[in-house]
């Protein structure tokens, strides 16, 4: 049993990592767990990589950390996560490569915890509300009998749920909270660190004690304006003709998509 601090969605921001990281050393915690996307939208892919190897944290790979490695490709992102991501490629070292691909992407801790980024089936799915943590519990079930919690990120939104099969509960956040049930198990959201695309300079963590069954819910202020002068400087947002170039892109492949299912229908006709 232990006491863990919860991080996900680190998006290569380095200064809101750091800032994280201390709130929880000042938390005391045995161990820092990571949820995935440690990489993508920021400058620091790389720092933010080696920070977490250099405090043994236990990490699982995220849809950004997938399509960085290229294990992944980019047909589900938006415009502006496509541009920071391919600048990330680029940025890579090789030994942030190596780590990447090794990153599992489901988790199970002795302690009856599971570590999950998206959805048990799918990395890129959002666990968003009470019928998506529904239609998961089976999956943990069937994973890990006996784990009464499951970590998971993605969202970029903080969450709590007390799950039962037919019955899910969304639970106020807050500070201490007891998550303790014989019939129920748990899915947790600790927020996101990056807070680049939320823009309030504050970075969401969370808290796990498995000795007492507790969570706590934060936020923690972080360099804000120097992670995204960084971002601007190294190449990773979008400018005005980014944008346009992208949208241009963007509506080729949307007319080939129709062109062809336009071909296909007339080739379904002729045979009939």
């Amino acid at each position: 049993m232990a006491r863990y601090g919860i991080v996900s969605d680190i998006h290569g921001n380095f200064e809101a990592l750091k800032a994280a990281l201390a709130f929880l050393d000042a938390r005391s915690v045995d161990r820092i767990l990571c949820l995935g996307d440690v990489v993508g939208y920021n400058a620091d892919p790389n720092r933010c990589v080696r920070l977490l190897e250099a405090r043994g944290a236990i990490t699982i790979a995220g849809n950004h950390d997938l399509i960085a490695a290229q294990e992944l490709n980019m047909d589900r992102c938006s415009d502006k996560a496509a541009f920071a991501l391919r600048r990330t490629r680029q940025m890579l070292s090789e030994a942030t490569l190596r780590t990447l691909l090794q990153l599992p992407r489901v988790r199970v801790l002795d302690a009856g915890v599971v570590l999950v980024h998206g959805s048990f089936a799918d990395v890129c799915q959002y666990m968003r509300d009470e019928q998506r943590i529904e239609e998961n519990l089976p999956m943990m079930r069937r994973l890990a009998p006996s784990a009464w919690i499951c970590l998971f990120g993605h969202t970029h939104a903080p969450a709590l749920y007390a799950a039962r099969e037919g019955d899910v509960t969304s639970l106020a956040l807050g500070e201490d909270l007891p998550i303790q049930s014989r019939r129920r198990v748990f899915f947790a959201n600790p927020g996101s660190v990056d807070a680049a695309r939320r823009g309030d300079g504050h970075a969401e963590l969370a808290v796990l004690d498995t000795d007492r069954r507790e969570i706590s819910f934060h936020r923690v202020p972080y360099e804000h304006a120097t992670s995204e002068r960084r971002s601007i400087e190294l190449g990773y947002r979008m400018g005005w003709t980014d944008e346009r170039v992208y949208q241009a892109a963007r509506a080729i492949r949307k007319g080939r998509r129709i062109v062809q299912a336009g071909m296909e229908r007339a080739i379904d006709a002729l045979r009939t």
